[in-house]
């Protein structure tokens, strides 16, 4: 079951128009962290039949109401969809979505105040080469100073990819502080060595 319901009662979630993308949903009411706020309801279908019904809006072809649930279904929000449908992305979110046995849940990740926009990381992957233009295809208006800039997720291999440059980048930086210092403290013996030469005197 979904952890924490709701502290009161009463509407505390309303869809209206959202200035990061068409429709948003919004809180009515202040959300406490890891409270439930709805469940993304839809049609449950095969990956095969998502395929074949692709795309919703041929005009935004990559505009659409999937849930990816597991490697054989999908929940499809455009048929007997919810609200939960209009939630925006973002690259700093402040909810999550929670699977627990095929049904979608959007949680609190953190306190929300009323009149704020819930979003979620949709933490899109495609089995394809990431190109420029491929994420130019899934552009990003979260407006987090952490904005990928994309929708798409970073793919594993990306991301450890980054992790041995950071890791590399650190190993060579701390190479030449070793040298620094090393120089540095060749540096101070001549000094003392100078000053001991002079002593003698």
């Amino acid at each position: 079951m979904p952890s924490k319901s709701p502290i009161s009662g009463g509407r505390r979630i309303q869809t209206r128009r959202s200035g990061v993308h068409g429709n948003g949903v919004f809180a009515v009411q202040d959300i406490a962290e890891g409270e439930t706020l709805i469940e993304y309801k839809g049609e449950i279908i095969s990956w095969k039949e998502a395929l074949r019904r692709h795309p919703h809006d041929p005009t935004q072809p990559q505009h659409t109401f999937y849930f990816h649930v597991d490697d054989d279904r999908v929940i499809d929000g455009n048929v007997d969809g919810n609200a939960a449908r209009w939630i925006n992305h973002s690259c700093e979110p402040n909810c999550e979505a929670d699977e627990q046995k095929g049904r979608v849940f959007i949680k609190a990740l953190r306190n929300i105040a009323a009149g704020e926009e819930l979003n979620y990381d949709y933490g899109l992957i495609i089995d394809e080469p990431y190109t420029r233009k491929l994420l130019s295809e899934f552009p990003c208006w979260c407006g987090s100073t952490d904005c990928r800039g994309t929708l798409l997720a970073p793919k594993d291999d990306d991301a450890a990819k980054k992790k041995k440059k950071k890791k590399k980048a650190k190993k060579v930086e701390k190479k030449a502080q070793k040298q620094a210092d090393k120089k540095s403290g060749k540096a101070d013996k001549k000094k003392s060595a100078k000053a001991e030469k002079s002593d003698k005197r």
